[in-house]
């Protein structure tokens, strides 16, 4: 039975998911949330996709989860990729997950959203400013730990890197350039070239009119 993961282009914590899921050779496609539209808000779709109101969602079957982290390690227990070699391993790779989803996804998300999704003259400067330098913290944390290593968590990609890289590869500016971060930069391409590899808006369907 195929995987269906429901998401949309514009969203890193789906890419987090939909990547996961490309790499790791399962059968699995991409159902599009119209979340711009609308679409997570409804009755209908907090009633049969997700109480939440969020997406990704990953359906296989009579099971299903939403958030991105939980999704990952579901492709893992599925397909036995992307997870530790050792005990120590994969709480190393939790560490990293979730130090993703406070300190750098959270922020590159809402800053990217501020910056361009919302009507240039609603955009609150003192909140993006504030958030920046946050990821600049966040950027520079990455950078260190990348430095003479090529994965985030031992010696292939794990859902560490997968979490990490979900906002890295959008075209949007929201604070971040690859030149300034030679160590993310270096293991930016190394994701890139892993076999399937697809940037987020060519895996996942999305509303082009709506990106800036």
């Amino acid at each position: 039975m195929t995987i269906k993961l429901y998401c949309f282009g514009e969203s890193g914590n789906s890419y987090k998911a939909a990547l996961a899921l490309q790499l790791s050779g399962l059968d699995w496609e991409p159902v599009f949330v119209d979340f711009f539209g609308g679409e997570t808000r409804t009755p209908e779709y907090r009633a049969n996709i997700n109480a939440l109101g969020e997406a990704p969602v990953l359906v296989d079957g009579d099971f299903k989860t939403g958030q991105s982290g939980a999704i990952q390690a579901y492709v893992t227990e599925a397909s036995g990729k992307f997870g530790g070699k050792t005990r120590e391993e994969n709480y190393e790779i939790l560490r990293w997950v979730l130090w993703d989803n406070h300190k750098l996804s959270s922020m590159a998300g809402l800053t990217r959203f501020l910056m361009n999704f919302v009507p240039e003259d609603k955009r609150p400067q003192e909140v993006i400013a504030f958030n920046q330098g946050r990821l600049k913290a966040a950027y520079a944390t990455l950078n260190a730990h990348l430095e003479g290593r090529d994965w985030i968590v031992g010696d292939s990609v794990t859902n560490a890197d997968l979490s990490c890289c979900g906002y890295l590869y959008y075209p949007e500016p929201f604070g971040f350039d690859r030149a300034d971060w030679p160590h993310i930069d270096a293991w930016l391409d190394r994701i890139a070239a892993l076999p399937g590899w697809k940037h987020p808006y060519d895996l996942m369907p999305g509303n082009p009119s709506d990106r800036a």
